[in-house]
């Protein structure tokens, strides 16, 4: 009845939808909007790795302004905080650069350093990186401490022990959550009109649907792209998890060792055990 309902409504302009489903300016917002998603989740992976070690610094310090940074970005809502990277060129038209208290020693015009695109980016990464730092964080913290204390014995410096042991290790905790985020941040690109940046999808869908009196059917548009590139993350995290998840997941198929157990079987190396008695013993005389 649910399909029955959406497909002879014709309130939802289905013909309207085949038309607008690939039309220039749609899949020119679909395509900044995975740019928009790629390059804000790269800045903010590197900054949330950053943010993470730093809270597991011994230095008070970097502890400190970590979670500061955090608190702040996480207190605050996405689109307030877009919305002041907006007004950023009219808080601070000149961006200068020098001896604090003392002479600048160069100056830059904040429309020019700070466009619509990169406030919209920065935006995106910066917030999106305080909640995977706690992510990376919980990531490190589910490695066994004994795996530090191994690589230290065996000579290893602090930076090679995280990238080559403990990383790895944590990527399985990792890998899921921030697949969830990645997903999240597609559709957060939406409010990035708060900028304001107008090339994303949502917007173009919108201009299109106020333009021909038809927002319904131009909604079910960004909708169905929305649906069909989530579709495709989640076919995309389902093998990172399972690539980090092996030894882990009972799920994932032992393909491997069910075909050098059949080798080995086949090679007739292990002399095979007849019946024994209950104190171990072979019954009969057999091997």
């Amino acid at each position: 009845m649910a399909a029955n309902a959406l497909i002879t409504n014709d309130t939802f302009g289905w013909p309207t939808v085949g038309k607008y489903l690939f039309s220039e300016p749609v899949v020119r917002g679909v395509g900044w909007t995975l740019f928009l998603t790629v390059t804000s989740m790269a800045i903010a992976i590197v900054l949330a790795v950053t943010l993470a070690i730093m809270r597991r610094s011994a230095n008070p310090v970097m502890r400190y302004v970590s979670w500061v940074y955090i608190w702040f970005f996480r207190g605050t809502p996405i689109y307030t905080q877009l919305i002041f990277w907006g007004l950023a060129s009219v808080l601070y038209p000149v961006i200068t650069l020098g001896v604090p208290f003392g002479p600048a020693l160069l100056s830059m015009d904040t429309n020019v350093v700070l466009n619509a695109t990169r406030a919209a980016i920065l935006g995106l990464a910066l917030n999106e990186a305080a909640y995977l730092a706690e992510i990376v964080r919980a990531g490190l913290q589910s490695v066994d401490r004994g795996q530090f204390e191994a690589a230290r014995a065996l000579g290893m410096k602090e930076g090679r022990i995280l990238w080559r042991i403990v990383l790895p290790q944590a990527m399985r905790v990792i890998v899921p959550p921030t697949g969830n985020e990645t997903i999240s941040m597609l559709k957060t690109t939406s409010l990035v009109l708060a900028v304001p940046f107008a090339l994303e999808l949502q917007f173009a869908t919108d201009a299109i649907g106020n333009r021909i009196f038809q927002p319904v059917p131009l909604l079910m548009v960004a909708a169905i792209w929305y649906l069909a590139i989530t579709s495709v993350l989640m076919v995309g995290q389902f093998y990172l998890e399972r690539y980090y998840g092996r030894g882990f997941d009972e799920h994932v198929p032992k393909r491997g060792r069910r075909g050098r157990q059949s080798a080995i079987n086949a090679a007739k190396t292990t002399p095979e055990l007849g019946a024994i008695d209950d104190m171990g013993r072979p019954i009969g005389g057999g091997v």
